[in-house]
């Protein structure tokens, strides 16, 4: 049986279809394997961090305890290719507890690692709180911080609720159970209770202002007062020990610490819980869907984020609030 040329032609088409897809497939099967054992091997391969460098961890925002950062504190702490630490601070502060839980990890990380912080715009209270963990503090002349203190708040709105006609049935079993309410005014004894509960707090944050500064606690006490300082004048007061931005923390590892001044600096960042749920969140959700608004265009709008992220913690703050109104560039009201 003869084959004509016709047939032949097809059958080299199809060979060379072949050949094609085979080489295909195993181009792919490599780069799978290839991107498989990146990802097995998580950021360290993927952001250069299994190479000598200096990280640099961000503290931003309002701060609270977050595991998922003092994990990740705890990895750097840990890693062979980190030669030092910058921790970048911008932030007003946040719960005292959080401050305290990142006071620790940073205190345990430069037992490590050498460790400087950088101030950037703000960092005050628990932000400051968090810097003085650091080996060395530097800040810009005109960075904010200090707010060394500790708040309690609580709102009491029972006028309100007697002009809408609503009543609070309550059985407890002490006077101070739930004290202070915000369904009642605050008691006395009440008062008195948080009143201790700051005290202690308190005199713990200007102990370790005291130690950590090298400060006698007369002069911690007196820079206490909850007042903010510019970079100037806290380094002045010995709040803080340079003025500078990153260059000058750099330097500060590289000329006090031997770190090698040719590497390079690598983020750190906490892993994505990849859930970004909350009670709040949905609330806002159902909020924006009764008032007949879109949630999507609020959050794009930014009216989301004028929810202040304290509204939603209980407990302790060593926070500090710029005033409204405030510019940045000229320090002064509009």
């Amino acid at each position: 049986m003869s084959i004509d040329a016709d047939q032949i032609l097809d059958r080299r088409r199809l060979r060379r279809k072949l050949t094609t897809w085979r080489v295909v497939a195993f181009v792919a099967a490599a780069l799978a394997i290839v991107g498989g054992g990146l990802l097995a091997a998580g950021p360290d391969a993927l952001g250069g961090r299994s190479r000598p460098h200096i990280a640099r961890l961000t503290i931003s925002g309002f701060i609270s305890e977050n595991r998922a950062e003092l994990d990740l504190i705890d990895k750097i702490g840990k890693s062979d290719a980190v030669q030092g630490v910058i921790v970048s601070i911008n932030s007003g502060g946040g719960a005292t507890a959080g401050g305290e839980a990142l006071y620790d990890a940073i205190r345990k990380l430069s037992d490590k690692k050498p460790t400087v912080a950088a101030i950037r715009t703000v960092g005050a209270s628990a932000a400051y709180m968090t810097a003085i963990a650091a080996d060395h503090v530097v800040a810009y002349r005109t960075s904010i911080t200090g707010s060394i203190g500790v708040l309690f708040q609580s709102p009491e709105v029972s006028e309100a609720m007697a002009k809408l006609g609503i009543k609070l049935t309550e059985v407890k079993s002490s006077p101070l159970k739930a004290a202070p309410s915000p369904f009642a005014p605050p008691t006395p004894e009440a008062l008195a209770v948080i009143d201790s509960m700051i005290r202690d707090t308190y005199n713990w944050f200007v102990d370790i202002v005291a130690e950590r500064r090298n400060l006698d606690r007369p002069k911690a006490l007196q820079l206490a007062d909850g007042r903010v300082f510019s970079g100037h004048q806290a380094l002045e007061a010995g709040l803080i020990d340079e003025i500078g931005g990153e260059e000058t923390a750099i330097a500060w590892l590289t000329t006090k610490k031997g770190v090698d001044a040719r590497l390079r600096v690598v983020d750190w960042e906490p892993e994505s819980s990849g859930s970004p749920f909350s009670f709040s969140s949905a609330a806002f959700v159902w909020l924006a869907r009764q008032a007949g608004f879109s949630p999507d265009l609020l959050y794009a709008s930014g009216v989301a984020g004028l929810l202040p992220s304290r509204l939603q913690l209980d407990g302790l703050l060593s926070v500090w609030h710029a005033p409204t109104g405030l510019n940045d560039a000229e320090g002064a009201p509009r």
